[in-house]
């Protein structure tokens, strides 16, 4: 069989020699590697790398071949040459998607090779064979029905394929939205060949235009079906927009519109569409020789629209999703760049009422606070921050988020009472998660109070927090320590906080590293850290063994000699894959190559 599949070769590989392609000695480079790669895909055995790698190969040979006959420019002998070749690559292509019917991939690498090489014939009957078997996965017949309507420009096809997918999918609405787009595609299509008949004064006897289908009639039978399957305002507003890409569909957007305002006037999404509308309308008049002052109060004029049909919409839908469309509306305005300061001015005003509205209500969202503590802080209104952050802690008295928020506006605000509030925030807040408070608390402490009181709120937090959180405040505590009390304070503090579990390897390497910071660095301390790491690590970390040796045999009161004993634990310690980790990094030791 390979010697059969080598010489039906030979006759492309002796055009690619005649036209002056290739040279003899890079045809026999070609025979080599075809008869190394033909091998591996003949095994019993069969391996899916060696069918791509066989691909991958024959297309870089197609793609050689289109660079070299661009640089020779002869343009000839395409059907014996590379029309072979693309044979060849679909033939195998089938061969690896018969055998791995599930891999998805496979099957869109020979979809793109066919797009690539514009093999319409070939790609139509991968189509219909991979949708066979992956009818379950709504995007691959998107993807044809896609490629039907745009490159083979059979809207037919497309109309069939989408119902098809629709027997298998009822309830899937992007399959709805892309055969709406379709058949509004269609509508389009039809109608410029239409204005182009007439134009040329054609007679149009034998072309029949409904008048139907040209208005969209079709896409209006789609829609209307996929309302009673699809329930929710997404789909709506998804085919709504979609709708408004075609400048013949009022009727049919006016039809959706109402549908929106009957079937789902309690969504906030609803509300939110109708006031954004108001931006979109605008005025009718022509904006060619308006000023900038004029553009600026129509803006105005436009954002006060949209915040009337708000204010209509909290009152209608009072709850918290309905508060957060509006105030995102309100953001998305203010961030907006503009140079009209008294708009700009305007907009802050606007939207910092609208989240005192919202606060008011009690329906302002956790998440909101924050932006609107960073806008006030931003306008340099401290004092209303203050009090926003308060009222934000007492409406969520649990949330370790909105305490942290506070407390960094006290603290940016160099405020008196941030210790008092920290006591407060400890006392409402449960153990469990309370670490950034404890981290921020100890940070602001080394800054602003006594060393004294900073060890004994270093202290206190060892308690406070859970056994887990513990572990950060360790490290925290040990660099402080060293920093303010010097090398014997810091030795006894690691002494005393080892009798408390749990750790992380950071806390004994903090250790090892201020010791080898000192100039009289003793081994046996050394010695005394490595060891503590290996009890709690030594069964999960490869790297903490190797710098133990490392040390042994670097240092110079190190005993090389121990290295033996060291590797013969750590072989006996380490689990699983770890051991031969072990192993190849500690022969790069001895080598000299880590």
């Amino acid at each position: 069989r390979i010697e059969q599949r080598l010489e039906d070769r030979v006759p492309e590989l002796e055009q690619l020699e005649r036209v002056g392609l290739f040279t003899r000695k890079e045809i026999r480079a070609v025979l080599r590697k075809a008869s190394a790669l033909e091998y591996k895909i003949q095994r019993r055995a069969l391996r899916k790398e060696d069918f791509i790698n066989y691909i991958q190969y024959e297309v870089n040979l197609l793609e050689l071949i289109k660079k070299r006959r661009a640089r020779i420019g002869y343009p000839f002998k395409k059907d014996e040459i590379e029309h072979s070749i693309l044979h060849r690559v679909h033939s195998l292509f089938n061969r690896a998607t018969g055998k791995w019917k599930d891999d998805v991939q496979l099957w869109l690498s020979h979809v793109a090779f066919c797009k690539q090489w514009n093999a319409k014939h070939q790609l139509s009957k991968v189509f219909s064979t991979m949708l066979a078997i992956h009818s379950n996965k709504p995007a691959l017949w998107i993807m044809a029905a896609k490629w039907e309507m745009e490159t083979r420009l059979s809207s037919e096809s497309a109309r069939h394929l989408f119902l098809r997918a629709l027997r298998f999918h009822p309830d899937c609405p992007k399959l709805y939205q892309e055969y709406f787009r379709m058949e509004l595609m269609h509508a389009e299509k039809q109608r410029k060949e239409k204005k182009e008949f007439e134009q040329a004064k054609m007679d149009l006897g034998e072309f029949n235009y409904s008048e139907e289908i040209l208005n969209g009639e079709m896409a209006r039978i789609v829609y209307r079906d996929a309302s009673q399957k699809i329930k929710g305002v997404e789909f709506q507003l998804a085919v709504l927009s979609i709708a408004k890409l075609f400048d013949f569909t009022q009727d049919l957007q006016k039809e959706i519109l109402e549908n929106l305002q009957t079937r789902y006037a309690d969504d906030p999404l609803t509300w939110d569409y109708m006031a954004r509308r108001e931006l979109e309308l605008g005025s009718l008049q022509p904006t060619e020789h308006t000023t900038k002052q004029k553009k600026v109060s129509e803006m105005a004029q436009r954002e006060e629209r949209c915040c009337a049909v708000f204010d209509e919409a909290v009152r209608a839908v009072p709850t918290e999703d309905m508060w957060k469309c509006y105030i995102t509306f309100c953001l998305e305005r203010y961030d907006r760049k503009t140079n009209s300061e008294e708009l700009k001015q305007k907009r802050l005003e606007r939207t910092l009422n609208v989240f005192s509205k919202a606060h008011e209500s009690s329906l302002l969202l956790e998440a909101l606070y924050k932006h609107w503590l960073q806008l006030l802080l931003d306008s340099n209104l401290s004092e209303k921050a203050v009090e926003v952050a308060e009222a934000a802690t007492s409406h969520f008295s649990q949330s370790v988020e909105m305490w942290q928020m506070r407390l960094q506006v006290l603290i940016q605000l160099k405020r008196d009472d941030v210790t008092q509030c920290f006591e407060e925030a400890i006392k409402h807040v449960k153990s469990k998660g309370t670490l950034p408070l404890w981290t921020l608390w100890v940070e602001w402490s080394e800054g602003k109070k006594s060393k004294e009181d900073t060890e004994a709120l270093y202290e206190r937090s060892l308690h406070a927090t859970t056994p887990a959180e513990s572990v950060t405040m360790k490290e925290m505590y040990l660099d402080w320590t060293y920093r303010n009390g010097g090398y014997k304070k810091v030795k006894r503090l690691f002494t005393s906080l080892c009798e408390n579990h749990p750790f992380s390897l950071d806390f004994f390497r903090k250790m090892i590293q201020i010791e080898k910071e000192q100039e009289s660095c003793k081994m046996l301390h050394l010695r005394e850290y490595y060891e503590r790491a290996l009890r709690e690590f030594g069964s999960t970390n490869t790297d903490l063994w190797l710098d133990y040796i490392k040390e042994e045999l670097s240092h110079p009161k190190g005993k090389p000699q121990n290295c033996g004993s060291i590797h013969w634990r750590a072989m006996k310690m380490l689990q699983g894959d770890l051991v031969e980790d072990f192993v190849s990094k500690y022969t790069l030791l001895q080598t000299g190559h880590l």
